[in-house]
């Protein structure tokens, strides 16, 4: 019964993490999750490069 509930739990957060993706990215978001706050433009994101 337990295994059942976790299994539950795990499937809505990642139904939820999915959702969260497609609406971003259908509002036009760059970089999902970027730290430059999507500062970086919206052709090329440049957040998981490092800095030389």
């Amino acid at each position: 019964m337990i295994d059942i509930i976790l299994g539950l739990i795990v499937l809505v957060i990642v139904t939820a993490a999915l959702i969260y993706i497609r609406k971003q990215k259908k509002s036009g978001a760059a970089c999902i999750g970027c730290s430059s706050g999507s500062s970086c433009g919206k052709k090329q994101c440049n957040c998981h490069t490092e800095e030389k």
